[in-house]
């Protein structure tokens, strides 16, 4: 597992820290899901989900891989 440093405004930060304790989570476990809900996902998930989608509606290569780019641009503009 990677380490990452980043900068947050005080404000920010004691908001994350109080929503950590407030859910009983950890800070890192908080980014990891914002990110996610972001559609911040590693090559393995976008396969997994160009997979699902060509199960689903019997599509060929290239459609499937059309149906996970416009997938993973939904799920960013969230």
């Amino acid at each position: 597992m990677s380490r990452l440093t980043i900068t947050l405004d005080d404000e920010m930060h004691r908001a994350l820290k109080e929503t950590a304790a407030r859910q009983g989570r950890s800070i890192a476990s908080i980014i990891d899901e914002s990110l996610r809900l972001r559609g911040i996902q590693g090559s393995a998930s976008a396969r997994v989900l160009v997979a699902q989608a060509r199960e689903r509606s019997q599509l060929s290569d290239d459609e499937a891989m059309a149906v996970a780019v416009d997938e993973t641009h939904v799920a960013r503009d969230r």
